[in-house]
Parts: structure tokens; C-alpha cells; sequence
């Protein structure tokens, strides 16, 4: 495939470059700048992109067969814009004949028990309740478009690690051990990630990813 990757410079966008090129697809890397470095490879492009601009999204995804998101704010930016690039990218391959977009979500929409999501549990982080928040209302606008959207969500915790290839998903659900922890590393949720792109049985899913 040859796949347009929001966020391609951040830590999971990295690690999704590198799982997509590993098995030969071709990825058009998009960040703010245009500038990703520490990838050499032909079938890579790195191009300077605004997620927020819906005639932006129109014009870099012509001409791919899927569009990949691994967005979030920066530091200089207020949690909303994940709403505001969610709606762009959504109005903007509304434009185009690219239909199929996978989305990196929040842990924070997953359900822990019916009709509880786990944002809503008195164990979740205050400081992490507004970013969850956002992701949750991005989600609503993906959900409500006519893409074939994925939305995939990690476990609770999400951090650098190895790549084992290993993962279990549960649609709507916070994958957790036997232990009752949350945990994916970016490598295997990249692993994870690019299943999804590679395989549509998830499309118009909620998905959440853990060991």
C-alpha cells in the first residue's frame, strides 16, 4: 500500500513508520515542519503537512490507498486541536476517493466494565483527564463519518519497548493481563496498528490493544 502518515514524527509515529516499512509499503511521512529524521529509506517521503486544514489533508492524500494517524498535541498546543484535526482530516478525505483511514486514539474511551470507560474510574489520572477527553470527542467525529475508519486505542499504559509481535485486542474493551495491568509497548502497538491497516476486518471498530 502506499500509505499518508499523520504524526509520522512523533515516538509512535516513528515506530508505525518503521513496522509499515518493513513490509515493503510505501509511506509518505507528514509532520508540521516536514523534517523526520532517522529514516533512510527509498520508499519513504517525508512532506510538511497542517492536519488542521481540510484542503491540506484533500491534497497530500490523493493518490493513496490509506491514510494513518498517529496525531496529538503539542506542547504548544490546547488538547481541542485533536477535535479540530480530526474533523480536518475527516472533511478533507471526504474530498478524495481515499476511504480508509486508521486512527491512534486514547486508552481513555475503552470501557472497563459495561457503561464504564476507563476516564470515568476514580483511578484515572486528573492531569491526563482533558487529552482523554479530546481523544473521546476526536472519536465521536470519526465514528459519525462515512469512512472506513479504525479507531485503535493502546492499553493504559504506553511507553518505548521491544517488539515481540505479540498483542490480544478488545473491541470497545482496555485489554488488561491476568494480572489485571494495561500495557503495549509502541512496538507492538505499531505491530498491531499495521495489522489493522493490512487487514479490514476492523473497519467502523473501536479497538483497544494490550498484552
Amino acid at each position: 500500500m502506499h500509505v499518508l502518515l499523520f504524526g509520522a514524527s512523533g515516538r509512535i509515529g516513528r515506530r508505525i513508520t518503521d513496522e509499515l516499512l518493513s513490509r515493503d509499503h510505501e509511506v509518505t511521512g507528514v509532520s508540521r515542519s516536514g523534517d523526520i529524521e532517522g529514516v533512510d529509506d527509498p520508499n519513504f517521503e517525508a512532506v510538511a503537512g497542517d492536519a488542521t486544514d481540510p484542503n491540506d489533508v484533500a491534497t497530500l492524500a490523493e493518490g493513496h490507498d490509506a491514510v494513518a494517524s498517529a496525531l496529538g498535541p503539542s506542547e504548544d498546543e490546547g488538547v481541542d486541536v485533536l477535535v479540530e484535526m480530526a474533523e480536518a482530516v475527516v472533511e478533507g478525505l471526504q474530498e478524495t476517493g481515499v476511504d480508509r483511514l486508521v486512527w491512534t486514539g486514547g486508552a481513555g474511551v475503552l470501557e472497563v466494565a459495561p457503561g464504564t470507560r476507563l476516564v470515568d474510574t476514580e483511578e484515572f489520572p486528573d492531569e491526563w483527564e482533558p487529552v482523554a477527553r479530546a481523544a473521546i470527542d476526536a472519536y465521536g467525529v470519526i465514528e459519525s463519518s462515512a469512512l472506513d475508519w479504525t479507531y485503535l486505542a493502546p492499553a493504559a499504559l504506553i511507553e518505548p519497548g521491544e517488539r515481540t509481535g505479540e498483542y490480544r485486542t478488545r473491541d470497545g474493551e482496555l485489554v488488561v493481563d491476568d494480572d489485571g495491568d494495561s500495557y503495549i509497548s509502541m512496538e507492538d502497538f505499531a505491530v498491531a496498528f499495521v495489522d489493522e491497516l493490512e487487514n479490514e476486518e476492523g473497519v467502523r471498530t473501536l479497538r483497544g490493544v494490550g498484552y
